[in-house]
């Protein structure tokens, strides 16, 4: 990790991210560098849940080529320019209310050799990276001037309870929108009174709950870090509820790793 000290005593420190399969026989690998401002914001730093979102998208990667991405509450947006490093068109977005967080997205694609535009648009190339202000719950015109997009990813943006209904919201606007799109999420396990299943139902949504295991993700170090730790995370894919329960139920899926090794469900 290196770090510098700026004019007004601020750090920045600048963690590299180096996700690769178990197979010793793989030679792929995808390496991120992520700067970190030492504040007490929650979007200047990696959480544990970034971690293994970014583990997620690499071994879906090959599903990634030529998507479009939406990554939701982005922070340091480690999966949304992981994402885009592996052939997505991203857009990143974070709260219209906190410009610091969208500087730091804008950090961080920047860091990782992206172009950052301020918004989507003709002429603009795919390999940009838009950096949008959205806020939860809220119909703004740069909500409703959004592109098609593909997925939408969401790493602990079940931080508070309060905002569970307000991401939502937006999530089921954007269903409204592109129907045949998902929601990849990673949730940070903080209370056990805690839970998505009504709303899901509200606002008709379905979920499945991914076994770490199934993308090489149930271990306390991922991508050459000391994250997600010891924290209970669980992965979600959430879409628009096709008459199945909205409660989440556990599926296996198979990345690309399995796919090159052979492996069955």
């Amino acid at each position: 990790m290196k770090m510098k000290v700026g004019a007004e005593s601020s750090r920045e420190a600048y963690k590299v991210f180096t996700f690769k399969d178990d197979d010793e026989n793989s030679e792929e690998s995808l390496s991120v560098t992520i700067p970190e401002m030492l504040d007490p914001q929650f979007g200047m730093y990696v959480w544990p849940c970034a971690v293994v979102l970014a583990q997620f998208l690499w071994n879906r990667r090959r599903e990634l080529k030529n998507k479009t991405v939406l990554e939701l509450g982005a922070g340091v947006a480690l999966p949304g320019v992981a994402a885009a490093l592996l052939g997505s068109s991203v857009l990143l977005s974070d709260s219209a209310e906190l410009p610091q967080c969208l500087e730091n997205c804008a950090r961080s694609c920047r860091t990782n050799g992206l172009k950052v535009v301020p918004a989507p648009g003709p002429g603009v190339p795919c390999s940009a990276v838009p950096v949008l202000g959205l806020s939860w719950g809220h119909v703004s015109p740069r909500l409703l001037s959004l592109p098609r997009v593909d997925l939408i990813l969401g790493s602990d943006v079940f931080y508070d309870p309060q905002d569970f209904e307000s991401v939502l919201v937006t999530v089921a606007f954007l269903f409204r929108k592109n129907p045949l799109a998902q929601f990849w999420t990673t949730y940070q396990v903080r209370s056990s009174d805690w839970s998505l299943e009504l709303l899901l139902a509200r606002w008709s949504m379905s979920c499945e709950s991914v076994p770490l295991g199934s993308f090489e993700a149930d271990k306390p170090e991922l991508a050459g870090s000391h994250l997600p730790g010891n924290h209970s995370i669980q992965m979600m894919v959430i879409a628009p509820d096709d008459g199945r329960r909205s409660q989440c139920r556990q599926t296996q899926h198979r990345g690309d790793g399995d796919n090159a090794r052979g492996k069955h469900d």
